[in-house]
Protein backbone atom coordinates (compact mmCIF):
# COMPACT_ATOMS: atom_id res chain seq x y z
CA UNK A 1 0.00 0.00 0.00
CA UNK A 2 1.02 3.69 -0.96
CA UNK A 3 1.70 6.83 1.50
CA UNK A 4 -1.69 8.95 2.98
CA UNK A 5 -2.33 11.56 1.08
CA UNK A 6 -2.87 11.93 -2.57
CA UNK A 7 -4.31 15.04 -3.40
CA UNK A 8 -2.70 18.46 -4.00
CA UNK A 9 1.24 19.81 -4.37
CA UNK A 10 2.30 18.28 -0.41
CA UNK A 11 0.54 14.95 -1.13
CA UNK A 12 2.44 14.35 -4.37
CA UNK A 13 5.60 15.34 -2.46
CA UNK A 14 5.02 13.04 0.08
CA UNK A 15 3.84 10.39 -2.14
CA UNK A 16 7.15 11.14 -4.24
CA UNK A 17 9.77 10.76 -1.32
CA UNK A 18 7.48 7.70 0.29
CA UNK A 19 7.94 5.45 -2.95
CA UNK A 20 11.45 6.38 -3.42
CA UNK A 21 12.26 5.26 0.11
CA UNK A 22 10.19 1.68 -0.49
CA UNK A 23 12.03 0.82 -3.44
CA UNK A 24 15.12 1.84 -1.60
CA UNK A 25 14.45 -0.39 1.02
CA UNK A 26 13.07 -3.33 -1.42
CA UNK A 27 15.91 -3.14 -4.09
CA UNK A 28 18.83 -3.12 -1.41
CA UNK A 29 20.35 0.16 -1.44
CA UNK A 30 19.22 0.52 2.36
CA UNK A 31 19.96 -3.04 3.58
CA UNK A 32 18.33 -4.69 6.54
CA UNK A 33 19.00 -3.17 9.77
CA UNK A 34 20.97 -0.42 7.87
CA UNK A 35 20.17 3.22 8.93
CA UNK A 36 18.23 5.71 6.32
CA UNK A 37 19.71 9.14 6.35
CA UNK A 38 19.39 11.70 8.91
CA UNK A 39 15.90 13.75 7.75
CA UNK A 40 17.22 17.28 7.02
CA UNK A 41 20.04 15.07 4.05
CA UNK A 42 16.43 14.22 3.05
CA UNK A 43 14.55 16.97 2.99
CA UNK A 44 17.80 18.37 1.09
CA UNK A 45 17.96 15.56 -1.75
CA UNK A 46 14.46 15.66 -2.50
CA UNK A 47 13.94 19.39 -2.16
CA UNK A 48 10.76 18.46 0.56
CA UNK A 49 10.19 20.42 4.25
CA UNK A 50 11.43 18.51 6.88
CA UNK A 51 7.17 18.58 7.84
CA UNK A 52 6.96 15.70 4.78
CA UNK A 53 10.02 13.93 5.77
CA UNK A 54 8.38 13.49 9.24
CA UNK A 55 5.04 13.05 7.83
CA UNK A 56 7.03 10.25 5.65
CA UNK A 57 9.05 8.66 8.56
CA UNK A 58 5.68 7.94 11.04
CA UNK A 59 3.86 6.55 7.50
CA UNK A 60 7.03 4.35 7.31
CA UNK A 61 6.69 3.22 10.97
CA UNK A 62 3.36 2.52 10.71
CA UNK A 63 4.16 0.33 7.67
CA UNK A 64 6.72 -1.83 9.55
CA UNK A 65 9.56 -0.99 7.12
CA UNK A 66 11.63 1.26 9.54
CA UNK A 67 12.11 1.76 14.04
CA UNK A 68 12.82 5.36 14.48
CA UNK A 69 14.52 6.13 17.67
CA UNK A 70 15.20 9.98 19.13
CA UNK A 71 18.61 10.90 18.78
CA UNK A 72 19.41 7.73 17.07
CA UNK A 73 17.86 7.82 13.37
CA UNK A 74 15.98 5.56 11.57
CA UNK A 75 16.84 1.66 11.53
CA UNK A 76 15.13 -0.46 8.28
CA UNK A 77 13.60 -3.28 9.97
CA UNK A 78 11.77 -5.18 6.70
CA UNK A 79 13.00 -5.36 3.54
CA UNK A 80 11.64 -7.13 0.40
CA UNK A 81 12.50 -10.84 1.12
CA UNK A 82 13.16 -13.62 -1.79
CA UNK A 83 12.91 -17.27 -1.13
CA UNK A 84 14.77 -18.73 -3.81
CA UNK A 85 16.71 -22.02 -4.44
CA UNK A 86 18.16 -21.79 -7.70
CA UNK A 87 22.04 -21.24 -8.19
CA UNK A 88 21.01 -17.54 -10.14
CA UNK A 89 19.74 -15.93 -6.82
CA UNK A 90 23.10 -15.63 -5.24
CA UNK A 91 24.91 -14.26 -8.13
CA UNK A 92 22.73 -11.11 -8.01
CA UNK A 93 24.04 -8.27 -6.53
CA UNK A 94 22.28 -7.62 -3.57
CA UNK A 95 21.10 -10.89 -3.64
CA UNK A 96 17.70 -12.16 -4.29
CA UNK A 97 15.30 -9.54 -4.62
CA UNK A 98 12.46 -7.95 -6.70
CA UNK A 99 15.03 -5.16 -7.93
CA UNK A 100 17.57 -7.35 -9.80
CA UNK A 101 15.31 -9.89 -11.19
CA UNK A 102 13.48 -7.76 -13.16
CA UNK A 103 17.16 -6.40 -14.26
CA UNK A 104 17.97 -9.18 -15.32
CA UNK A 105 14.97 -10.07 -16.75
CA UNK A 106 15.08 -6.87 -18.78
CA UNK A 107 18.69 -7.51 -20.17
CA UNK A 108 17.09 -9.92 -22.74
CA UNK A 109 16.52 -8.86 -26.18
CA UNK A 110 12.79 -9.91 -25.61
CA UNK A 111 11.32 -8.94 -22.30
CA UNK A 112 7.66 -10.35 -21.76
CA UNK A 113 6.34 -9.57 -17.97
CA UNK A 114 3.02 -11.10 -16.77
CA UNK A 115 1.62 -9.59 -13.68
CA UNK A 116 -1.11 -10.31 -10.89
CA UNK A 117 -1.35 -7.35 -8.55
CA UNK A 118 -3.64 -5.94 -6.23
CA UNK A 119 -2.02 -2.17 -7.34
CA UNK A 120 0.35 -1.39 -10.01
CA UNK A 121 2.75 0.47 -6.99
CA UNK A 122 5.31 -1.63 -6.69
CA UNK A 123 5.93 -2.65 -10.60
CA UNK A 124 5.79 1.40 -11.75
CA UNK A 125 8.58 2.23 -9.62
CA UNK A 126 10.96 -0.84 -10.54
CA UNK A 127 9.85 -0.52 -14.15
CA UNK A 128 10.92 2.96 -14.25
CA UNK A 129 14.20 2.09 -12.88
CA UNK A 130 14.63 -0.38 -16.42
CA UNK A 131 13.56 2.77 -18.45
CA UNK A 132 16.21 4.73 -16.66
CA UNK A 133 18.87 2.28 -17.65
CA UNK A 134 17.32 2.41 -21.15
CA UNK A 135 17.89 5.87 -21.53
CA UNK A 136 21.05 6.09 -20.47
CA UNK A 137 21.78 3.42 -23.04
CA UNK A 138 22.81 0.30 -20.21
CA UNK A 139 20.56 -2.25 -21.54
CA UNK A 140 18.69 -2.04 -25.35
CA UNK A 141 15.66 -4.70 -25.24
CA UNK A 142 13.95 -4.78 -28.61
CA UNK A 143 10.74 -5.44 -27.19
CA UNK A 144 8.29 -5.50 -24.52
CA UNK A 145 5.46 -6.96 -23.78
CA UNK A 146 3.27 -6.72 -20.52
CA UNK A 147 0.41 -8.17 -19.30
CA UNK A 148 -0.81 -7.02 -15.74
CA UNK A 149 -3.89 -8.41 -14.05
CA UNK A 150 -5.27 -5.66 -11.76
CA UNK A 151 -8.91 -6.09 -9.48
CA UNK A 152 -12.10 -5.07 -11.13
CA UNK A 153 -12.82 -1.36 -9.69
CA UNK A 154 -16.30 -2.68 -8.89
CA UNK A 155 -14.97 -4.99 -6.57
CA UNK A 156 -15.80 -4.42 -2.62
CA UNK A 157 -12.37 -5.63 -1.48
CA UNK A 158 -11.89 -6.64 2.11
CA UNK A 159 -8.82 -4.64 2.42
CA UNK A 160 -7.65 -1.74 3.01
CA UNK A 161 -10.71 -1.37 4.94
CA UNK A 162 -11.66 0.74 8.05
CA UNK A 163 -11.44 -1.82 10.55
CA UNK A 164 -14.44 -1.63 12.53
CA UNK A 165 -17.11 0.11 9.49
CA UNK A 166 -17.07 -2.18 6.23
CA UNK A 167 -19.57 0.67 4.59
CA UNK A 168 -16.38 2.83 4.84
CA UNK A 169 -15.49 3.91 1.47
CA UNK A 170 -12.20 5.85 1.94
CA UNK A 171 -9.55 3.70 1.74
CA UNK A 172 -10.94 1.41 -1.06
CA UNK A 173 -11.35 4.96 -2.78
CA UNK A 174 -7.80 6.05 -1.98
CA UNK A 175 -6.33 2.86 -2.89
CA UNK A 176 -7.92 2.87 -6.84
CA UNK A 177 -6.96 6.69 -7.02
CA UNK A 178 -3.04 5.27 -5.93
CA UNK A 179 -3.83 2.51 -8.60
CA UNK A 180 -5.08 4.64 -11.12
CA UNK A 181 -1.91 6.81 -10.86
CA UNK A 182 0.82 4.07 -10.88
CA UNK A 183 -1.11 2.38 -13.70
CA UNK A 184 -1.14 5.77 -15.79
CA UNK A 185 2.75 6.43 -14.99
CA UNK A 186 3.47 2.89 -16.23
CA UNK A 187 1.61 3.44 -19.23
CA UNK A 188 3.63 6.91 -19.97
CA UNK A 189 7.02 5.33 -19.48
CA UNK A 190 6.99 2.06 -21.26
CA UNK A 191 5.02 4.69 -24.04
CA UNK A 192 8.06 7.25 -24.26
CA UNK A 193 10.40 4.37 -24.91
CA UNK A 194 8.50 3.47 -27.52
CA UNK A 195 7.87 7.42 -29.03
CA UNK A 196 11.59 8.31 -28.57
CA UNK A 197 12.54 4.41 -30.48
CA UNK A 198 14.17 3.28 -27.80
CA UNK A 199 12.73 0.40 -27.99
CA UNK A 200 11.18 -0.50 -31.33
CA UNK A 201 8.10 -2.46 -30.39
CA UNK A 202 6.19 -2.10 -27.01
CA UNK A 203 3.18 -3.41 -26.10
CA UNK A 204 1.46 -2.69 -22.94
CA UNK A 205 -2.25 -4.21 -21.86
CA UNK A 206 -3.63 -4.30 -18.55
CA UNK A 207 -6.94 -5.85 -17.38
CA UNK A 208 -9.39 -6.39 -14.99
CA UNK A 209 -10.58 -9.30 -12.98
CA UNK A 210 -13.78 -10.22 -10.40
CA UNK A 211 -10.99 -11.84 -7.99
CA UNK A 212 -9.53 -10.18 -4.76
CA UNK A 213 -6.04 -10.56 -4.92
CA UNK A 214 -4.52 -13.01 -2.02
CA UNK A 215 -0.92 -12.81 -3.18
CA UNK A 216 0.87 -11.24 -5.82
CA UNK A 217 2.62 -13.20 -8.72
CA UNK A 218 5.48 -12.26 -11.34
CA UNK A 219 6.00 -14.19 -14.60
CA UNK A 220 9.31 -13.06 -16.56
CA UNK A 221 9.93 -14.28 -19.77
CA UNK A 222 7.97 -17.52 -19.50
CA UNK A 223 10.97 -18.73 -17.80
CA UNK A 224 10.63 -17.32 -13.97
CA UNK A 225 8.16 -16.99 -11.47
CA UNK A 226 7.67 -15.12 -8.63
CA UNK A 227 4.90 -15.60 -6.30
CA UNK A 228 4.29 -14.49 -2.79
CA UNK A 229 0.80 -14.42 0.13
CA UNK A 230 -0.46 -10.51 1.16
CA UNK A 231 -0.37 -10.74 4.66
CA UNK A 232 -3.36 -8.74 6.55
CA UNK A 233 -2.34 -6.70 9.07
CA UNK A 234 -3.49 -3.92 11.20
CA UNK A 235 -2.16 -0.35 11.49
CA UNK A 236 -3.01 3.35 11.71
CA UNK A 237 -3.64 5.26 8.78
CA UNK A 238 -4.10 8.89 8.57
CA UNK A 239 -6.40 10.09 6.23
CA UNK A 240 -6.52 13.43 3.91
CA UNK A 241 -8.84 15.01 6.59
CA UNK A 242 -5.79 14.61 9.30
CA UNK A 243 -8.52 12.01 11.12
CA UNK A 244 -6.45 8.49 11.86
CA UNK A 245 -7.87 5.18 11.86
CA UNK A 246 -7.29 1.46 12.75
CA UNK A 247 -7.33 0.19 9.02
CA UNK A 248 -6.86 -3.44 8.32
CA UNK A 249 -4.41 -3.26 5.39
CA UNK A 250 -1.50 -5.38 3.44
CA UNK A 251 1.68 -4.35 2.53
CA UNK A 252 2.42 -5.99 -0.96
CA UNK A 253 6.02 -4.82 -1.26
CA UNK A 254 7.24 -6.44 2.17
CA UNK A 255 5.74 -9.93 1.38
CA UNK A 256 7.76 -12.67 1.18
CA UNK A 257 7.71 -14.01 -2.58
CA UNK A 258 8.89 -17.59 -3.78
CA UNK A 259 11.47 -17.53 -6.49
CA UNK A 260 11.66 -20.30 -8.90
CA UNK A 261 13.18 -21.24 -12.49
CA UNK A 262 12.80 -23.59 -15.14
CA UNK A 263 15.07 -25.65 -16.74
CA UNK A 264 15.64 -28.55 -19.19
CA UNK A 265 13.92 -31.37 -16.70
CA UNK A 266 9.73 -30.61 -17.48
CA UNK A 267 9.34 -32.91 -14.29
CA UNK A 268 11.60 -30.35 -11.88
CA UNK A 269 10.22 -28.68 -9.48
CA UNK A 270 11.12 -25.22 -10.61
CA UNK A 271 9.48 -26.32 -14.00
CA UNK A 272 6.68 -27.26 -12.65
CA UNK A 273 6.04 -24.16 -10.61
CA UNK A 274 6.40 -21.82 -13.44
CA UNK A 275 4.51 -23.25 -15.81
CA UNK A 276 1.82 -24.43 -13.22
CA UNK A 277 1.00 -20.57 -12.42
CA UNK A 278 1.56 -19.56 -16.01
CA UNK A 279 -0.95 -21.65 -16.79
CA UNK A 280 -2.98 -20.24 -14.58
CA UNK A 281 -2.73 -16.66 -15.63
CA UNK A 282 -3.05 -16.85 -18.75
CA UNK A 283 -6.44 -18.81 -17.69
CA UNK A 284 -7.95 -15.75 -16.12
CA UNK A 285 -6.29 -13.21 -18.82
CA UNK A 286 -8.23 -15.30 -21.40
CA UNK A 287 -11.53 -16.52 -19.44
CA UNK A 288 -12.06 -13.62 -16.70
CA UNK A 289 -10.44 -10.37 -16.90
CA UNK A 290 -11.86 -7.51 -19.34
Amino acid sequence: MEGQQSAGAGGREFQRVADVLRSRMTDGTYPLRSFLPSQRDLAEEFGVSRDTVQRVMRELVSEGWIESRQGSGSRVVKTQRIQSSTPKATRLRHGATLGPLLSEAFELPEVTLDVYTLTSESLDAHIRLQAERIHGGSIAPERIGLRMILPDKALNLPYPRVKDDKDDDRLRNRLQAITDRHTESLRGVLKELRTEKLVPSVDVQIRYAPLTPAFKLYLFNGAEALHGPYEVIQRQIELDSGEEVTALDVLGLGATLTHQVKDADPDSPGTVFVDTWQAWFDSVWNLLAE
